[in-house]
């Protein structure tokens, strides 16, 4: 993994060929196990079986990461669908969403053990990665359901996020956190759930394979390649589970075989083995945005797919031999 300051290095040798593999940048915005297909990919050397010289750069925001694309710094990313909504409202109409890894958010809240029930968070602090995060997005969308109203009840205390937030927690600086990868170290360490995500079931397409339309005219065949990669890490990811726990555990940084099977488990129901895009997920990023993007309301979610890659795949019998025909 390499720093943001690379990007462009990296990208100026994009074009040369190293030992005859097609150079491609891509981007991520969070170090989670729904964003851990590049690793998988990377480790098991499919970008290579694929004729791919694959560099893979993190960036703490999805919205750094479309401004790092319509820059022109990288041609594909793994990262929330809201990046791609917004830049598409924005103007960048040929940002498109070419295959997905996660429809819905499984984040979960924990808190400290005195609160028993969602509703015992009112007037509570409660952590959130930033406004604005899929981490904050699935708070204003669950604590409803509860009866609280996240805008006048709760204490909305922005964090960082991760780990950091389990310390908080021990410190009574919080008196509960939203949590994804970490949720179940916080449970061990006695900070038991109050609102267990994968239950909840909020529509969101919070890991998306996003690129650009100028880059599918540009250079389709290495984009197909990449997809295909990424494919065949999918199915990794769901059936090699010794393969995939040493990957999430080297990348991760989680020693605790425990922690990272909990980890592994939790997300591994909400995930898509075929990369299959969920519409709805998208709705619910248009929804969410049009109380400040009023075009939003004019915008179809199928403006934002394209599945030439999925269909190709699908009709090429690419993913029946991968999965042995089963779906």
């Amino acid at each position: 993994m390499r720093v943001v300051s690379a990007i462009a290095l990296i990208f100026a040798l994009q074009t040369i060929d190293v030992y005859g593999l097609d150079r491609l940048v891509g981007l991520h915005s969070a170090p989670a196990v729904s964003q851990s297909l590049p690793w998988i990919a990377q480790e098991a050397g499919l970008f290579k079986k694929h004729n791919l010289d694959f560099d893979l750069v993190y960036i703490q925001a999805a919205a750094a990461a479309a401004a790092a694309m319509i820059g022109g710094d990288a041609e594909i990313a793994l990262t929330g669908a809201i990046s791609v909504v917004r830049a598409y409202l924005q103007g960048a109409q040929d940002f498109v969403v070419i295959g997905a890894h996660k429809n819905i958010l499984t984040h979960s809240i924990v808190g400290r053990p005195e609160i028993k029930r969602p509703q015992d968070l009112k007037g509570k602090r409660l952590g959130v990665f930033r406004f604005g995060s899929n981490n904050h997005y699935f708070a204003m969308q669950a604590l409803p359901r509860y009866g609280l109203d996240p805008n006048r009840e709760v204490i909305l205390r922005q964090t960082g996020g991760g780990v950091g937030d389990i310390a908080l927690l021990v410190n009574g600086q919080l008196d509960a956190s939203v949590m994804l990868t970490y949720g179940g170290a916080a449970v061990a360490q006695g900070f038991p759930y109050v609102v267990y995500g994968p239950d909840v079931k909020v529509s969101y397409t919070a890991t998306a394979l996003v690129t650009r339309q100028a880059v599918l005219h540009r250079r389709p065949q290495v984009i197909g390649q990449f997809m295909r990669a990424m494919a065949e890490a999918a199915k990794i990811f769901h059936t090699d589970l010794p393969f995939t726990y040493k990957v999430l555990a080297k990348h991760l940084r989680i020693d605790d075989g425990k922690i990272l099977d909990a980890a592994y488990k939790y997300e591994v129901k909400a995930l898509e083995p075929r990369l299959e895009i969920r519409a709805d997920g998208l709705q619910a990023i248009l929804d969410e945005v049009s109380a400040s993007e009023p075009r939003a309301k004019t915008v179809n979610p199928q403006q934002l797919i394209d599945r030439r890659y999925l269909d190709e795949m699908d009709k090429s019998g690419f993913f029946d031999k991968l999965w042995g025909g089963k779906r």
